[in-house]
């Protein structure tokens, strides 16, 4: 492949197509050790991922390139999976930007995206695609769309998000995300991918547990949450937040997140993390633009699933059972 940086020579694959040095393994953007797994899998070469921490502004020229940056930085550590976050694609100053910057699926953005999934031969979730839908000519209005792209470069699956941010907190933060976007309409079914079988969800999404809880009853092994939490509200309720929606579904977490100042406007929190299955934070990124990296090991998933089954212990009888119309339940 001559000088490609998603393909470097000389380097081992992993079973899952992915280069990857000799020696790595889960690697920390922040400088604290990895916390003590309660319980540890078994040895040996796990699938990788990688979780981007980006400033995302109006510009999404500038946009791309940081953000193919990345991408070809963790294929050539060997990630299979790249997660961005949140308004990866640009991050308006306000709504009249926000829509005319909008584009579809079909569009020019989501093209060079899958150009970059099949030059470096991975799997990219897109969280948080300002999408122009079909209804664009009537509605003028946008969805806030979760795209996973294969390493061939296919659309395997498109998440619109479902709780919208309408918040308010008095002179610090408002929100009005549905003033311009149309909630969507399904919980889409987990995808199979190298790393295991992915749910997406979307920033706001985290506040909802039935989500998580949903895709955990289909069979998801691992939560995404692409995010662009706000200063105030991120600083209170991030972590906590994703280390509970880890505990209660047994799952990995992988948050995504916008970082520093979007515009003159808005700042982001950052602290783009991944959670594993017993809730232990193994990888998160450090103030600035980033990735950090976390093996995946579904041995360890399930046997913390064994050994405190909580998806068997549920009591539908007194409460009923959360789940999403067109979703298997998955044993």
């Amino acid at each position: 492949t001559g000088g490609d940086p998603c393909r470097p020579r000389g380097l081992p694959r992993s079973p899952w197509g992915c280069p990857r040095p000799p020696g790595l393994t889960s690697a920390l953007c922040r400088s604290s050790p990895r916390p003590p797994r309660a319980m540890s899998g078994p040895p040996g070469l796990k699938p990788l991922v990688a979780v981007g921490q980006v400033t995302s502004t109006p510009d999404k020229e500038l946009n791309f390139a940081a953000c193919a940056g990345l991408v070809r930085e963790a294929a050539h550590r060997g990630a299979c999976l790249v997660f961005l976050p949140e308004g990866f694609d640009y991050i308006g100053s306000d709504t009249a930007q926000t829509l005319s910057l909008a584009e579809g699926l079909d569009g020019d953005l989501m093209g060079r995206y899958a150009e970059l999934a099949r030059d470096c031969g991975v799997w990219l979730s897109l969280g948080g695609f300002h999408e122009r839908g079909r209804d664009w000519p009537t509605t003028q209005r946008i969805y806030n769309c979760h795209a996973l792209l294969d390493p061939a470069g296919h659309l395997v699956a498109a998440y619109r998000k479902t709780h919208l941010c309408d918040v308010e907190l008095e002179g610090r933060v408002t929100m009005k995300e549905s003033s311009f976007t149309n909630p969507g309409t399904e919980i889409v079914p987990p995808v199979s991918t190298p790393a295991g079988k992915l749910g997406l969800s979307i920033c706001y999404d985290l506040r909802f547990p039935e989500i998580s809880l949903a895709l955990r009853r289909a069979g998801a092994e691992i939560l995404t949450y692409p995010s662009a939490f706000t200063v105030p509200t991120g600083s209170a309720h991030w972590e906590v937040l994703l280390r509970a929606r880890a505990i209660e579904s047994q799952c990995y977490v992988v948050a995504a997140a916008q970082t520093g100042k979007n515009h003159e406007r808005r700042t982001s929190y950052g602290h783009a993390l991944v959670v594993d299955p017993w809730g232990a934070v193994v990888a998160q990124c450090r103030e600035g633009p980033g990735l950090c990296y976390a093996e995946i090991d579904l041995d360890y998933l399930h046997r913390i699933r064994r050994e405190i089954p909580v998806h068997g212990h549920r009591r539908p009888d007194l409460y009923g059972t959360v789940a999403a119309a067109g979703l298997a339940a998955v044993p």
